[in-house]
C-alpha cells in the first residue's frame, strides 16, 4: 500500500475510535455503562445490530464464497425476518418489563440459578471463541497480503477495540458502529463501482450479468430436500429461523445492542430495520463476489489467491511442479477468456444454438481451470502443514490491492478493519457484561456499589479482549471463515434457544428438567456434527426441539415432583 493508503486507513480507524471515546467519556454509572442511555435511538440501534453481525469475515469471506459457489449462501438468511418479528412480539417485551442487563437474568427468574449459569456459560464459550475468530480472520488475510507481521496485526486490531470498548461501554460501541457501518457500505459500493468500471470496454453490465447467469453463479434458490446440502430454501427458512431466533433473541452481543434503546419501540424498530435491510445487504455483498468472478473471466486471475503461500511453496522442492501448473493454468484461462467473450456475443444476439455451443466451451474450460487450481491446493498441502490450502477468503482483498487506485485501497482495507472492530467490540462488551452480571455479581460480590461493578465490568471486558487476542494468535481455521462462524454458532444456538422457548411456552417445566435436557442436547448436537453430514443450519432446529421435548419428558418422569424454583 502507498503512503496515502496508510494515511486513509489509520485516519479512518483512529478517528472513529477516538470519536466514540470522546462522546462517551461519562458513562453514567452501571446502567449507562451496560445499557447505554436514553439518547440511543432506533437508527443507531439498527446500525449497531447490523454492524455486530457484519464482521470483517462478512466482507472478506462472503465475496470469496460467491466467487466459488455463486449466490446460494443468501438462503442462509431467509428465515431472519420471521425470527425478528417473533422476537419483537415475545422477547423484547419480557426483557424490557424485567429491566434485565442480560438475557440470562431472565432464565434465573424463570427457572433457577444453575439454568441461568448454564445459559451464560454456553454463551461465554461460544462467543469467546467467535471473538477470537473475528480478530484472527482479517488479520491472517491482511498480514499475508500486505506483508505485515501476523501477531502484530492481531494485537493492533485487538488493542484498539479493547481501548474504546472498555472506556465507553455499550454506548461507545453503538456510536462507533454507526460510523463504522457507514464506512463499510461506502467502501463496498465503491468496490462494486470499480469492478464494473474495470470490465472490458466491449462488455456491458448487462452482458456481464448474462455471463454470470450462464456460468451458474446467479442461482439464488435451491429447493432440494437433501438435508446434507448446506444451503437450500428449506434449511434457510427453517434452520435459519431458529439460528436467527437464538442469535438475535438470546445472544447477549445482540441483546445488549437493542436493550440500549431509549424505549421498547426503539428496540423493536432497530431490530425491524435489520429484518428489512439484512437480506438485500447480504445479497449485494454476494453479488460483489459474483462480479469479481466475472471480472476475472476477462482478466487473468492468480492460480491461487494467497500469493505469500505461493511464494513460500516456490522455495520448496515442489517449485518446479508449481511453475508447471501455473503455466498450464495461464494457457487455460487465456482460452477461457476467448470463450467467454464468444458467449457474451452470443447472449447479446440471442442465438440459442450459438449460446449453447459457447456456454459448453466456456464451462468446459472453467472446469479445467478448477482442476488445475485443485492440483495447486493439493501441492500446497504436500509442501507443508503450515501452508493454508484454502484461498476463497483472499479473493476480494486481492482484487482490492491489485486494481483499486491509491487512497481507495486504504479505504477498503479500513472497511475490513472497521468491520472487525465493530463486531469484536460488541462481543467483548457482551462477554464482559455477562461475566459481571451473571457470574461475578451473582456468585462473588452481591452487595457492592455501581462504581465497583462498572470498574469490574471494564476489567472483565479487557480480560476477554486479551483472551480473544490470545486465541486469535493460535487459531487455525480450516473452513471458509463466514461458514466457520455460522457453524460455531449453530453448534450452541439451538440448545440455548430451546431453554428460552421452554421458559416462554412450557410453564409446567421447571429448572432441573430443562437444565438436564440442555446438557443432553448439547452433547447430542456435538456428536451429530462429528459423526454425520447434516447441514449445519439444521442443528439450530434440532437443538431447540430436542431441548423442549426432553424437558417435557424429564418433567413428567424424573422431575415430576419438583416444585417451581425462582430467584430473588
Amino acid at each position: 500500500m502507498s503512503t496515502l493508503d496508510y494515511i486513509v486507513l489509520l485516519g479512518t480507524l483512529v478517528g472513529i475510535a477516538a470519536y466514540g471515546m470522546w462522546r462517551t467519556r461519562e458513562s453514567g454509572g452501571l446502567q449507562g455503562y451496560l445499557k447505554g442511555d436514553d439518547s440511543i435511538k432506533w437508527g443507531t440501534i439498527g446500525l449497531s445490530v447490523m454492524a455486530t453481525q457484519a464482521s470483517a469475515i462478512t466482507f472478506l469471506s462472503t465475496p470469496g464464497k460467491a466467487y466459488d459457489d455463486g449466490m446460494g449462501f443468501v438462503q442462509n438468511y431467509f428465515g431472519m425476518p420471521f425470527a425478528i418479528i417473533f422476537i419483537c412480539v415475545f422477547f423484547i417485551p419480557i426483557y424490557r418489563k424485567l429491566n434485565v442487563y442480560t438475557s440470562y437474568e431472565y432464565l434465573g427468574q424463570r427457572f433457577d440459578s444453575k439454568t441461568r449459569y448454564l445459559g451464560a456459560i454456553l454463551f461465554l464459550v461460544q462467543r469467546g471463541l467467535a471473538a477470537g475468530i473475528t480478530i484472527y480472520a482479517p488479520a491472517i488475510v491482511i498480514s499475508s497480503l500486505l506483508g505485515w507481521n501476523l501477531d502484530l496485526t492481531i494485537v493492533l486490531v485487538g488493542a484498539l477495540v479493547i481501548i474504546y470498548t472498555v472506556s465507553g461501554g455499550t454506548k461507545a460501541v453503538s456510536i462507533t458502529q454507526r460510523y463504522q457501518m457507514a464506512v463499510i457500505m461506502i467502501g463496498m459500493f465503491i468496490a462494486f463501482g470499480m469492478i464494473v468500471g474495470n470490465l472490458p470496454s466491449d462488455i456491458s453490465f448487462g452482458s456481464a450479468l448474462s455471463v454470470a447467469g450462464a456460468m451458474d453463479k446467479l442461482e439464488v434458490v435451491n429447493f432440494s430436500f437433501d438435508i446434507e446440502e448446506r444451503y437450500t430454501f428449506w434449511s434457510g427458512l427453517f434452520g435459519g429461523v431458529f439460528l436467527s431466533l437464538s442469535y438475535f433473541g438470546t445472544d447477549q452481543s445482540q441483546v445488549q445492542r437493542y436493550l440500549a434503546g431509549s424505549s421498547s419501540s426503539a428496540s423493536k424498530f432497530g431490530l425491524l430495520f435489520n429484518a428489512v435491510v439484512k437480506i438485500p445487504m447480504q445479497f449485494f455483498i454476494l453479488f460483489v463476489g459474483v462480479m469479481v468472478f466475472v471480472f476475472y473471466l476477462f482478466e487473468k486471475p492468480p492460480v491461487f489467491f494467497n500469493q505469500s503461500t505461493l511464494d513460500a511453496v516456490a522455495q520448496t522442492e515442489h517449485a518446479g511442479q508449481l511453475l508447471s501448473l501455473e503455466g498450464e493454468y495461464g494457457e487455460i484461462v487465456d482460452q477461457r477468456s476467448v470463450a467467454v467473450r464468444q458467449l457474451a456475443v452470443a447472449l447479446d444476439k440471442g442465438d440459442e444454438a450459438e449460446i449453447g455451443l459457447a456456454k459448453a466451451k466456456a464451462v468446459e474450460l472453467e472446469e479445467r481451470a478448477l482442476l488445475v487450481r485443485n492440483e495447486v491446493k493439493e501441492l500446497i498441502s504436500k509442501a507443508g502443514e503450515d501452508f493454508e490450502a484454502k484461498d476463497s477468503d483472499y479473493v476480494f482483498i486481492t482484487f482490492i490491492l491489485d486494481y483499486l487506485p491509491e487512497g481507495l485501497v486504504g479505504l477498503l482495507v479500513a472497511v475490513i478493519f472497521a468491520a472487525a472492530m465493530s463486531s469484536t467490540a460488541s462481543e467483548l462488551n457482551a462477554l464482559g457484561s455477562t461475566t459481571m452480571v451473571d457470574i461475578y455479581r451473582r456468585l462473588i460480590r452481591h452487595e457492592k456499589s455501581d462504581a465497583h461493578y462498572v470498574r469490574v465490568s471494564r476489567i472483565l471486558t479487557a480480560a476477554w479482549g486479551v483472551l480473544a487476542i490470545f486465541f486469535a494468535l493460535y487459531a487455525n481455521l480450516v473452513e471458509n471463515l463466514i461458514e466457520a462462524v455460522n457453524i460455531l454458532g449453530s453448534l450452541f444456538y439451538g440448545g440455548i434457544l430451546g431453554i428460552f422457548f421452554v421458559a416462554f411456552f412450557l410453564k409446567s417445566v421447571h429448572g432441573s428438567a430443562v437444565f438436564l435436557a440442555a446438557l443432553i442436547t448439547q452433547a447430542s448436537v456435538l456428536l451429530m456434527f462429528k459423526f454425520t453430514d447434516i447441514g449445519y443450519l439444521w442443528y439450530n432446529l434440532i437443538g431447540c426441539v430436542l431441548v423442549m421435548l426432553l424437558s417435557l419428558l424429564l418433567q413428567m418422569t424424573v422431575f415430576r415432583s419438583e416444585g417451581k424454583v425462582s430467584e430473588s
